[in-house]
């Protein structure tokens, strides 16, 4: 009998973790504010230094486990890859924008003030311009997807990020009109996505020559995922730390804006699904491709909110909402996707 397959017990409790730094942000930043204030004010063009070491502790451990040698490989599912670039660049960012448009400055233009809706887009879009890397590999084994083909079509997704996002998110912002120092947005692209993915790739290839591939994945990864989660969660602590007064202000925010990307993501995944059964993917190659659509590097795009618009904006709140409804939502379409296989 095959053993059912599960989340571990951090991921699958993701959203309740979040939940509870909520509370401990709060209570923090409601209590303490002049003590952790001094955080907030250390920055170096732009980076806040805490915050962007928690980042790197967040992100480090997804970059490690990427292999661009698996690219040779690019050629055995084509169109599958074809159809995650797509999907990922040309579609998403701007379904993102559009949901994120019409949402925040139209249908709720009587609860939100316009420069909130403003800051409100623009983590919509630094949520939408980043493609899921880490957790595709779980919602992959979930959904019995082809396990080369993932990370094939990550690490292809990761070289594509470095070209593609300043671009994306930089037209995105200026066509919604909302102004940004562009000049933070390049040096956050360097420090959380460049600086990380070349230690990430060279720390894989150095360990996996001395220690061999099966130490590499059942050892190593296996005890430096925790710090993935931990280090979210204390970023988590951090943002709502200075998030606290806006929140007990305003918490019928977040249930607004989790409604547009909630929508975004099951609309993306949907599309990917069905244009893949039209291209005749196997179920093992069209699954991971509607799942990487779907769903978001919710690290980065927190990491970039807060770098570029700072911890108490609502920029670095509306990513902090994609990080909350990421798991069920997720859950939901592998629910979906074991249904529907073939």
């Amino acid at each position: 009998m095959q053993k059912e397959k599960r989340l571990n017990f951090f991921e699958r409790y993701l959203t309740v973790w979040v939940g509870i730094c909520i509370v401990i942000g709060v209570v923090v930043g409601t209590t303490f504010l002049d003590v952790v204030k001094p955080i907030s004010e250390m920055n170096v063009y732009g980076v806040n230094i805490p915050v962007a070491i928690l980042v790197w502790l967040m992100i480090f451990p997804m970059m490690v486990q990427i292999d661009f040698s698996s690219i040779k490989d690019v050629s055995k599912n084509y169109r599958g890859l074809g159809l995650t670039l797509f999907i990922n660049w040309v579609v998403k960012p701007f379904t993102m924008a559009l949901f994120a448009y019409i949402f925040f400055n139209y249908l709720y233009n009587s609860y939100i003030n316009p420069s909130l809706a403003k800051e409100y887009i623009a983590g919509a879009i630094l949520l939408g311009a980043a493609p899921c890397t880490a957790m595709v590999f779980v919602w992959s084994y979930l959904t019995d997807g082809d396990a080369n083909y993932t990370l094939v079509q990550i690490s292809v997704n990761d070289l594509v990020l470095l070209v593609a996002f300043i671009p994306i998110v930089k037209f995105l912002l200026g066509i919604t009109d909302i102004v940004f120092p562009y000049e933070v947005l390049f040096t956050s692209v360097v420090v959380f996505v460049v600086i990380p993915l070349s230690l990430g790739y060279a720390t894989n290839k150095l360990l996996i020559a001395k220690f061999g591939l099966e130490w590499f994945k059942t050892q190593f990864l296996s005890k430096l995922r925790p710090l993935s989660i931990i280090a979210l969660l204390l970023t988590l602590v951090v943002l709502f730390t200075f998030q606290g007064d806006s929140i007990l202000q305003k918490p019928f925010d977040i249930f607004l804006i989790a409604i547009p990307l909630a929508i975004q993501t099951y609309f993306i995944f949907f599309v990917t699904w069905f244009i893949g059964k039209k291209l005749k993917l196997q179920h093992n190659v069209c699954a991971p491709a509607a799942m990487i659509g779907a769903s978001n590097f919710f690290e980065l795009s927190v990491a970039i909110a807060i770098a570029m618009f700072g911890l108490q904006s609502g920029a670095a709140l509306a990513t902090v909402v994609g990080v909350l409804i990421e798991v069920p939502i997720m859950l939901s379409l592998v629910f979906l996707a074991n249904k529907w296989k073939w």
